[in-house]
């Protein structure tokens, strides 16, 4: 089966979690079988069109016209990427679907779908609604209406929580029965597969500081401000405590200068953007992860800590609550508490044996729960189901397209 996947971001350009959620889902379906065409944004001079671990690759620059707002950007973007999946098609043949994530692709997406009468998947990583808590000005409507259109426009949408399964029925008024809840995942290989370099600590805290990380984007709704009014309160009863912050965004100059003002000094690094090697070496090297969203869909990095072997403290909001069982393999804060988030950071440094207890069983978790192969052959199953369903509608109609896009009526058929 050949798949068209669109996304505004894929490494090496990260803004957020949904980069290494397609190439992870990408790759996994590669290596599952199945022809994967990823089609992505192209602004660090990579090559047009490349390879990768079995995904196809191209990317695009959006046309470089002036643009008033990111609306006005994504257009500009998915005409681009229109272009060059039609190359694409014309060059290899036709998909058998695509599955656009996130609104940023929603126009190439549908346009696909509706010239060539195939099917669309999309799927939603988080709603304009849910990151401001409402509405609240043009661009947000216009984003939350191209979200809504998306999720219209698609045979069936994925999300990757129960909590993003009641955000969608709740602001789209989408029915039950379009939603598929399949969890994000984490590759626990490559944390038991990493060395930690002798001297890499030294980077970021003294040799008897116990490591408090954050990785993640720098925005209000990760609730980084609620972790820094918890410092206090942490520092006063373990000295030793380093906060390390990693990321980048929009947020950051206000963090910054809030530890600043609340004289945290050298108990508070901002590390900006890291590599993936320094990421995962300090998830490795971190005595407790903390993740204090106000907001969260779902939360990959909290599985990224847990496959590392790093007790986890996370708010009990969004899909965080789903993905961390409190006491039982993470600690929950309540969401937006600074002295509730502190509370709960003490108790993973000051208890060896609770911190062993969670590190254990969230290793137990990620192997049957998170592993992509699972995630992967779930994704197949959608896949191959709307694709027969699909070839089903076009013969009831008698339209002639499935016979050109080679489609079957057998599941085997269908994979081929």
């Amino acid at each position: 089966m050949r798949v068209a996947m669109l996304t505004w971001e894929y490494p090496p350009r990260i803004v957020g979690g949904l980069a290494m959620h397609v190439y992870d889902l990408s790759t996994a379906l590669a290596r599952s079988g199945m022809e994967v065409t990823v089609i992505t944004v192209n602004d660090q001079g990579l090559a047009e069109r490349e390879e990768l671990e079995g995904v196809r690759l191209i990317r695009v620059y959006p046309y470089d016209l002036p643009s008033r707002d990111i609306v006005n950007w994504a257009v500009q973007l998915n005409v681009a990427m229109l272009e060059k999946a039609v190359q694409e098609i014309n060059r290899e043949g036709p998909f058998h679907l695509v599955h656009a994530h996130d609104w940023l692709v929603a126009y190439a997406g549908r346009a696909l779908k509706h010239s060539h009468q195939i099917p669309l998947i999309a799927t939603i990583h988080a709603t304009e609604h849910g990151r401001n808590n409402g509405l609240h000005n043009d661009v947000q409507r216009d984003i939350s209406n191209i979200e809504w259109w998306l999720t219209y426009e698609a045979w069936k949408v994925i999300c990757c929580s129960r909590y993003m399964v009641d955000e969608l029925s709740r602001v789209f008024n989408l029915p039950r029965d379009k939603i598929v809840h399949i969890p994000n995942g984490v590759h626990a290989a490559r944390f038991r597969e990493r060395q930690v370099l002798a001297d890499f600590k030294n980077r970021f805290a003294l040799p008897h500081e116990k490591i408090i990380y954050y990785i993640g984007r720098l925005v209000r709704e990760k609730g980084v401000q609620v972790l820094i009014d918890a410092a206090f309160k942490v520092l006063a009863h373990e000295p030793n405590a380093k906060f390390v912050i990693a990321g980048t965004g929009p947020y950051e100059n206000y963090l910054r200068n809030k530890a600043r003002d609340m004289g945290l000094g050298d108990k508070m690094l901002f590390t900006g953007y890291l590599s993936n090697d320094d990421r995962d070496m300090l998830y490795l090297i971190a005595s407790v992860a903390v993740f204090p969203s106000l907001y969260e869909p779902f939360g990959i990095v909290a599985l990224e800590a847990m496959a590392a072997g790093t007790p986890v403290v996370v708010s009990d909001s969004g899909g965080l609550a789903e993905i961390v069982k409190h006491e039982g393999d993470g600690l929950h804060a309540i969401t937006g508490s600074a002295s509730s988030l502190a509370d709960q950071i003490l108790r993973i440094l000051k208890n060896d044996f609770l911190a062993k207890k969670l590190r254990e069983n969230a290793l137990q978790k990620i192997k049957t729960m998170y592993d992509w192969r699972v995630i992967a052959r779930k994704t197949i199953d959608v896949y191959e189901t709307v694709v027969q369903e699909n070839s089903a509608r076009l013969r009831g109609t008698g339209h002639t397209s499935w016979r050109r896009h080679g489609l079957k009526s057998t599941t085997t058929g269908a994979r081929g």
